[in-house]
């Protein structure tokens, strides 16, 4: 058996070849794709437990559908690993997130299989929907399918597609991937023979039949079947005491069912797949299923990095003498303003380890708030506390925080209330990819009227930055990138700086370099590189964004007659296209070269290759100055 197992993925290349198998196969499948996971992610790093959760899911569904023909819509891409397995990228998996190598989510430029964009969450059932009323329309009998965790579904766009996913004619299913959020707790005998009436061919016969013929008398006109579904929902409701919100929305709802009997997935999956209607099937199931360090812990294992898969044991980088990480500065400082200031409370959407909002959770548990993945009910919730007295920290990654930009404009800029956002992952993030650098954050952040704008080139001027936006009075955005800094003794003062004000790290004569943000310390080391081949290089550390600093522009106007402006983001509209417009209200008549990333979305791989990819890597940018 051990050896069928071990060799069983050889005989899968695509979804046609795993449909191709027995029944009795489908077990020795999901423990080889548990297997190779396992080894490959342990020498090549990614995301893991939530992959490991949805093995048996994925096999069912790709066994049961037609796909490519069929669509799968998945929701985030954490959990999209086993697919990719069985959708012919078996053989380059080892090239997972490096540069050049597989996306680290799905994306339809990678592959037929991959229907739908799958790197922020909570979009699965609006992208489906769409799909699914698409194929109505077109005479197609393509089933769709939205898979999506009880995480993502508590994201505001999740309940837009499912409060409108009855309104159309389609035949969509939701499966809810539920591993933590207990939605009904428990998978009673009653419930069980609920599922298996309802999901019987006979039920099922008797509900059309029932169907056609109140359509023959023209009685099932819209409003008429609202009243049947919520009749047959009422009846199951009277049965099992239960009601949920799916049937209130008029979404056939089946569930919870055990998502790692691989078997039953598929039987179930065959007897509701030809149903008409939205439906909902709820599965429970387990992340890091069938690794046991990874099952204790999925926090820690949702993305640990390399490790033994033998032993468990995650190999940590050696950090010792090293800068600290950006975000452990923020939430140690946080905690550190939060002690003098009983204002300041900390928000943050289902991310608190990731932005190390978790120091100030332990502090202060009752002044700090994990939403959920809801950006935009944290941005307008923040709004609400500052409105009566609160000094709100919403950290977001920047990425994240494009979700929620009219909430910024509306219900916090408009308003000029004091909250601070701090922007976590701003620029390029590595690995993950396009739907995750924080590319875009300063372009629409600076058209926002009475919004102060920064990034710190260090610890040191992000603890002073911090500090600042508890003095200042209205909104303000401080962003900074993953990953460490530049400043072993990070614990400086705490001490305020004038908004608007930047600064000259360096004279020099020929060429004058303006940039904003850590990516300042690319720039300090091409500087040193130009000085070898004879050039005098000036460098200004802006540290605002907007305001300018007008005052030392002019300065620089007036003296230089080349400038380069170095931006860890898009060139498209950023802090270059800022100098620009304000070289143009003081008649500047000199060449302005702008650096950043380019009008293009950047592919992924490790900072330093897209850097150098984007040409703000230290040889990049002495290029331009030599």
């Amino acid at each position: 058996m051990q050896e069928n197992i071990s060799d069983i993925l050889t005989k899968i290349g695509y979804p046609s070849d795993l449909r191709a198998l027995p029944e009795s196969q489908l077990e020795d499948v999901c423990a080889a794709l548990r297997k190779f996971i396992i080894n490959e992610v342990s020498a090549h790093p990614g995301h893991f437990a939530s992959s490991l959760g949805v093995i048996e899911l994925t096999v069912a569904l790709h066994y049961v559908y037609n796909t490519p023909y069929d669509r799968i819509v998945w929701d985030v891409g954490h959990q999209a690993y086993p697919h990719k397995i069985l959708t012919g990228r078996k053989d380059k998996f080892s090239t997972l997130r490096q540069m050049g190598g597989l996306c680290g989510f799905p994306t339809p430029t990678e592959s037929e299989y991959d229907t739908f964009a799958a790197g922020h969450a909570s979009n699965s059932i609006s992208a489906a929907l769409g799909m699914a009323v698409a194929s109505k329309l077109e005479g197609e009998d393509r089933k769709v399918v939205a898979v999506i965790g009880d995480a993502s579904i508590s994201g505001g766009l999740a309940f837009e597609g499912l409060n409108n996913a009855s309104s159309h004619p389609n035949d969509l299913l939701i499966v809810l991937n539920d591993n933590k959020m207990a939605i009904d707790k428990n998978v009673g005998a009653l419930y069980n023979y609920l599922i298996k009436i309802t999901t019987s061919q006979r039920y099922n016969q008797l509900r059309y039949k029932a169907y056609t013929t109140l359509r023959r008398y023209n009685l099932m006109k819209d409003s008429m079947r609202r009243a049947v579904i919520r009749f047959n929902n009422s009846l199951k409701s009277l049965f099992s005491r239960r009601q949920n919100i799916f049937e209130g929305l008029d979404i056939r709802y089946f569930g919870p069912i055990d998502g790692h009997d691989v078997v039953s997935l598929v039987h179930f999956l065959r007897k509701i797949k030809d149903l008409k209607g939205p439906k909902m099937l709820h599965i429970c199931t387990v992340k890091g299923k069938g690794y046991e360090p990874a099952e204790k812990e999925a926090t820690i294992w949702h993305a640990p990095g390399k490790f033994n898969p033998e032993t468990g044991e995650i190999i940590k980088e050696n950090s010792e003498g090293m800068p600290p990480r950006f975000q452990d500065v923020f939430g140690k400082t946080l905690v550190e303003l939060a002690e003098a200031d009983k204002r300041i409370v900390g928000i943050t959407p289902a991310m608190p380890t990731g932005c190390s909002m978790n120091f100030m959770m332990e502090r202060f548990p009752d002044r700090t708030f994990d939403v959920g993945i809801a950006e935009e009910h944290a941005v307008t919730f923040s709004g609400g506390l500052a409105k009566e007295g609160c000094l709100p920290f919403c950290n977001i990654y920047s990425s994240f925080m494009q979700r929620a930009i009219d909430e910024v404009i509306h219900d916090v800029a408009l308003l000029n209330l004091h909250v601070v956002f701090c922007l976590d992952r701003a620029g390029i993030v590595g690995a993950d990819g396009p739907t995750h650098h924080g590319a875009f954050d300063l372009v629409f952040f600076r058209a926002i009227p009475n919004m102060i704008v920064a990034s710190p080139l260090n610890e040191h001027w992000l603890r002073r930055l911090m500090f600042t936006a508890t003095k200042v009075n209205g909104p303000m955005v401080i962003r900074y990138p993953r990953g460490r800094g530049s400043e072993v003794d990070w614990q400086c003062p705490l001490e305020e700086i004038e908004i608007g004000k930047g600064r000259c790290l360096k004279q020099g004569s020929d060429v004058a370099v303006l940039s904003l943000g850590p990516i300042g310390t690319e720039v300090t080391k091409a500087i040193a590189i130009a000085q070898q081949k004879g050039r005098s290089i000036a460098h200004y550390d802006m540290v605002f964004c907007k305001p300018l600093d007008v005052e030392l522009l002019k300065e620089v106007f007036a003296k230089f007659s080349h400038i380069v402006t170095v931006e860890d983001g898009t060139v498209k509209g950023g802090f270059g296209s800022a100098i620009l417009e304000e070289a143009n209200s003081q008649c500047y008549k000199g060449k302005i070269d702008c650096l950043g990333m380019p009008d293009s979305f950047v592919t992924h791989g490790t900072v330093s290759q897209l850097y150098g990819l984007c040409g703000i890597d230290a040889e990049s940018i002495a290029q331009k100055l030599i």
